[in-house]
């Protein structure tokens, strides 16, 4: 006879212990944007911002993605929709600038190439919508992480804006605010890399 009730009993969850994989996709994400940031300002007048392609693809994107996994086996399903998600934005970034995508080609061949600028704006205005709702979700998770957020969203529209405008100078704030947003990934990075036994801790604050 078939058994009905064996057949959809879920079998007993593996007990696994997965480090805490945040730190890593933190630090990733803050040093992807801290590198891009600082080329959006300007420093060491530097207007080409090419070199941000390996740690876009590797560093922003690839381990990003990895910490979104292992999210997902711990449980958090926060963590890995953020890690996940932001480490395909820095994928698809890294696409935009190499040449063999064919990207920036399409443009240059069409009867209004200056159209691109406006498709970039209207693409970080699409991220400035995802990261606005995670901040939405961050809320009752910790202080720290809504403030990342909020200024993540921030930076995100400072930079639609001064792409919709053509604006070179809302461009640098925008870079400002990228930095900032680095600064508080990295000290979110560090404070969930620190425990108790560790020399010391950072508060990240609770709602």
């Amino acid at each position: 006879m078939y058994d009905t009730e064996s057949a959809y009993t879920q079998p007993p969850a593996r007990k696994t212990k997965i480090a805490n994989p945040a730190p890593l996709g933190l630090f990733s994400f803050a040093s992807s944007t801290l590198i891009l940031s600082l080329y959006n300002v300007g420093a060491r007048g530097i207007s080409t911002p090419n070199v941000i392609v390996g740690m876009a693809l590797f560093c922003g994107g690839l381990a990003q993605l990895l910490a979104g996994m292992w999210e997902f086996a711990t449980g958090n399903t926060f963590g890995a929709s953020a890690f996940t998600s932001f480490g395909a934005f820095w994928l698809s970034f890294a696409t935009l600038l190499i040449p063999a995508s064919g990207v920036g080609e399409a443009y240059k061949g069409s009867d209004n190439p200056a159209q691109e600028v406006d498709a970039i704006a209207i693409y970080l205005t699409a991220w400035m919508v995802v990261t606005f709702l995670f901040f939405l979700a961050s809320l009752r998770k910790s202080i720290a992480l809504s403030v990342l957020f909020f200024s993540l969203t921030s930076t995100f529209m400072v930079l639609a804006i001064a792409d919709f405008q053509k604006s070179d100078g809302i461009g640098k704030a925008g870079g400002f605010f990228g930095i900032i947003t680095a600064l508080i990934a990295y000290y979110c990075g560090l404070g969930e890399l620190l425990g108790p036994d560790d020399l010391f801790t950072l508060p990240l604050g609770k709602y």
